[in-house]
């Protein structure tokens, strides 16, 4: 299946056109792609003096749109709710959700403690809701998956095969160390929930309160695995090395709703376990997302995935 390749086109438009007459609305002009990628397809509509926003995500990610669906319902005015969806094609028709946290504060690292609470709240609250996301078809990366995903990946002449013999032997020898990891995270008292796997602030919504968007990359796995590539972001974002205090303070402001489930001491025992433990998950979610790519999104984004499976050999300070 070739997952680059745009959908029918002539079917999408007829779609909006539809969805947006059901919701009393009609396109003011043309429908233009502003992003395509292998794994997804972005589209502007305008509506009036506003747009709509349509997305087709491709095979590796078409639970997307049924997620979407059910996050509006569960969590209404936490998430940019879908006008529509089609949940056998991944499509949906989304509102305009204004200004993302990036464009109206990029400049204070503060506004991170406010966006990890709120996403900490949101992931407590769904957790009742973690065996329906499943069944949507939201990956399963839960900790006992994921020694068999790394087998797996090791095993793939595409991952493990691409990659240094000396790095295919190390890792190799930590496969036993790995499942040891992974037997302590899914031992944890922390529920599973939602991991949105590419939490940051250009992927919040601000204005009436905090909207999460593009769950894209979401699973069902241990909560703290959210931090991988959040806390990444922000130390990027604002040159922070490891220990920085800033760093220990954001991490503090997500782990405060999760309380009820530990001391501080002893949540903040829990993040290094499950962000270690889920570079495998990132691993697998850049290669769901490649899977029938042609050759030049294979050079651009491929070695994301062995990257991200030679990343479990790196030890975190958060």
């Amino acid at each position: 299946m070739d997952n680059t390749v745009t959908p029918d086109w002539a079917q999408a438009l007829a779609w909006i056109d539809d969805t947006l007459a059901g919701a009393g609305l009609t396109a003011a002009g043309p429908v233009e792609q502003t992003r395509v990628r292998p794994w997804s397809v972005l589209a502007k509509v305008p509506v009036g003096d506003t747009v709509v926003w349509f997305k087709a995500n491709g095979h590796c990610s078409t639970y997307e749109a049924r997620l979407l669906d059910a996050l509006g319902r569960w969590a209404p005015g936490r998430v940019l709710e879908p006008i529509a969806i089609d949940g056998e094609l991944g499509w949906s028709l989304l509102p305009d959700g204004g200004r993302t946290l990036r464009e109206v504060a990029a400049d204070d690292p503060a506004h991170w403690e406010e966006l990890l609470a709120r996403h900490a709240e949101l992931q407590c609250d769904l957790v009742p809701r973690a065996a329906e996301m499943v069944a949507l078809g939201v990956p399963d990366m839960t900790a006992a998956q994921l020694p068999g995903h790394f087998a797996a990946l090791l095993d793939d002449p595409g991952v493990g095969g691409a990659l240094p013999a000396e790095q295919q032997a190390r890792l190799r020898a930590y496969e036993p160390e790995y499942r040891l990891l992974c037997e302590r995270v899914a031992a944890s008292p922390l529920p599973v929930t939602v991991q949105h796997d590419d939490l940051h602030d250009g992927n919040v919504l601000v204005g009436d309160g905090y909207r999460f968007f593009d769950w894209g990359d979401a699973s069902v796995a241990h909560p703290f695995a959210v931090l991988l590539i959040a806390m990444r972001v922000a130390a990027d974002r604002y040159s922070l090395k490891p220990g920085d205090p800033l760093l220990a303070r954001l991490r503090d402001a997500y782990l405060e709703p999760w309380t009820g489930y530990g001391s501080r001491a002893e949540l903040a025992a829990e993040v290094e376990p499950a962000v270690q433990a889920a570079k495998v998950s990132r691993a697998l979610s850049w290669q769901r997302s490649l899977e029938g790519a042609d050759a030049e999104a294979l050079e651009k984004y491929g070695p994301a995935v062995p990257g991200w499976l030679e990343e479990v050999l790196v030890a975190n300070v958060l």
